[in-house]
């Protein structure tokens, strides 16, 4: 996922569209039904569900949607082959069919994936949906005019790389097969054992070719999901879904559908949802949110108020913040600064600055505390929590620097208490201790954006952030310590510029798994052997946590999202 700005927002990840675009397992409340006031906690279907945003639900089409798992309120509307399991904590990292019969049938060396369609499928007008639906919904994507969604479509398919989309190109992608109206057949260009989790993006939801009007199709899209736009103005600030009769819990094991009305407002400043949501009157008793945390001084209030921690969701999302390093500039080329630096921060001191441990865990490792990833627990520079700054001179002395140095951090102006002056000022404050003078760049979110994601601009020392597209190491390392992936003339994401052959080779090696949990503990050896290199410092994973209203039942928070699945919950 491209780095995110604030996880208050696009949720991490999932939970409204991640336009480029977070420990121990995510759960629900104790009581998973979260009963509201008075008692009978049994969901039952009927009545409007209010959704308070921040971030507008714009591009709502699914060739422009970057999600993971398929979203939260897009996945209302839009089904897709597979999907993100429904369930709280760890079982929900699991990649379910949805469309498809299953999640889908490999050949020998995972070059081809075979899809069947469940029977019975529908469009909010009844037309049934086809294999060829999915493929148009596909090759759509690649419209220059609809981009945004997930981009590996375009490196994994066969012949796939300058593709243009059906409206200049109408003969199509014959990587993509569709043999009958049920069967879809995915010729790759290498080896994927995790095509099952890409299948779950927004560009695998059926789009029927006559009803495709181009960049006008997000105002009303055919739904597939158990809800159908009846409204949706000033492109995406307020969004009306009702239901779609044809959707059938018989085909769709995944969503519940409880409400009979989704009404989502967004533009709202993240204090007033917070509020709304405390308050919990009228309609808001009804209401959440998919993408607006409680901030650390919102959170000491709650967790006073009995009533109101009862009604907060807790999750954890794949999402790591750290330091990287640019080898390329000085002091930086030297493995010895980098490990000094690596024992000199107070991850204590970092984790207090970022709301303190209710709202984030310290990391040591890149991938995040989740066995889904493959977590493995290591620390090739084991300093305590507060930092060894002795060790760290020691090092800096061997570097040639016994009388310290002076460096610069680069770092966002944004208040997003992840990349942030906060952050900043902790690990100027420790490395201060082991010698190191830290002076303080801070730039404006999009211009700090623009200079770490640019090869020939990126600093030497700097904060940067990565969230998951789908709970796998994969999409973890790869975009970050791929040497395959530097973009030169692009948005960069291989921060150290990483160009190891024996690490290349492991990645394609893991991505021919279709085991995937043999697959996860490879990642995470290979996150251990990646992490000696120091060229980051994992800092800390953040934790999520969202109030809802006092009438707001069944929560369910997986360790995909990490935020409440509104398509389970249910209201009084």
């Amino acid at each position: 996922m491209r780095q995110p700005s604030v996880i208050a927002r696009r949720v991490a990840a999932a939970s409204v569209s991640l336009v480029v675009a977070a420990g121990a397992a995510a759960c629900g409340p104790k009581d998973n039904d979260a009963k509201g006031s008075g008692g009978d906690s049994t969901p039952h279907k009927g009545g409007t569900l209010t959704v308070l945003n921040s971030e507008p639900q714009t591009d709502f089409d699914p060739a422009r949607l970057y999600t993971s798992g398929g979203g939260n309120v897009p996945s209302l509307v839009f089904r897709t082959l597979t999907t993100r399991n429904r369930e709280n904590g760890a079982a929900g990292a699991k990649v379910v069919p949805d469309l498809a019969t299953d999640t889908g049938r490999p050949n020998k060396d995972a070059t081809v994936w075979t899809y069947t369609l469940k029977e019975g499928l529908k469009y909010e007008d009844g037309t049934p949906i086809t294999s060829a639906d999915i493929k148009y919904g596909i090759e759509r994507s690649f419209a220059p005019e609809l981009s945004g969604g997930a981009p590996y479509l375009r490196d994994w398919l066969v012949g796939a790389a300058d593709y243009q989309g059906p409206y200049k190109d109408k003969k199509g992608l014959s990587a993509i097969e569709t043999p009958d109206a049920r069967t879809i057949v995915f010729h790759l260009n290498k080896p994927e054992g995790e095509f099952p989790f890409l299948a779950t993006q927004t560009q695998f939801t059926p789009v029927p070719k006559s009803k495709d009007n181009g960049t006008k199709y997000e105002e009303h899209p055919i739904s597939s999901g158990p809800y159908k736009v009846v409204k949706n103005e000033n492109d995406g600030e307020h969004v009306v879904l009702t239901r779609n009769k044809y959707w059938s819990a018989g085909v769709d094991d995944q969503r519940k559908a409880y409400p009979d009305t989704i009404d989502v407002r967004s533009g709202l400043d993240s204090s007033v949802i917070n509020q709304r949501l405390s308050a919990s009157q009228g309609t808001d008793a009804a209401a959440v949110t998919t993408d607006t945390n409680l901030g650390p001084a919102e959170l000491a209030k709650v967790s006073g108020d009995k009533e109101l921690a009862a009604r907060v969701g807790t999750g954890h999302f794949g999402y790591t913040n750290y330091i990287a390093f640019n080898p390329t500039v000085k002091p930086f080329d030297n493995p010895k600064v980098r490990q000094a630096i690596a024992y000199a921060v107070d991850r204590s001191s970092v984790v207090n600055a970022a709301g303190g441990s209710a709202l984030a865990e310290s990391a040591t490792t890149f991938l995040p505390n989740q066995k889904s990833f493959g977590y493995t627990p290591y620390d090739p520079f084991p300093a305590g929590a507060s930092g060894n700054p002795a060790k760290a001179k020691e090092l800096l002395a061997q570097a040639g620097y016994k009388n310290g140095l002076t460096i610069t951090l680069t770092h966002s102006n944004a208040k997003d208490f992840e990349t942030s002056p906060e952050i900043a000022t902790a690990i100027q404050d420790a490395l201060k201790k082991a010698g190191i003078t830290v002076k303080l760049q801070g730039l404006e979110d999009n211009d700090y954006r623009d200079k770490i994601h640019g090869v020939k601009t990126e600093p030497g020392f700097f904060l940067a952030h990565w969230g998951a597209d789908w709970p796998s190491g994969g999409p973890f390392l790869a975009p970050i310590f791929d040497g395959r992936q530097i973009v030169k003339d692009g948005a960069n994401f291989n921060t150290g510029l990483l160009n190891d052959k024996s690490v290349n080779a492991e990645i394609d090696a893991i991505n021919k798994l279709t085991d995937l949990g043999a697959a996860a503990k490879r990642w995470g050896a290979l996150d251990e052997k990646i992490g000696e290199k120091a060229l980051v410092v994992p800092l800390f994973h953040p934790v999520y946590k969202r109030l809802y209203g006092k009438d707001v039942k069944n929560i369910v928070i997986s360790d995909w999202t990490g935020v409440l699945d509104i398509s389970q919950v249910a209201v009084k």
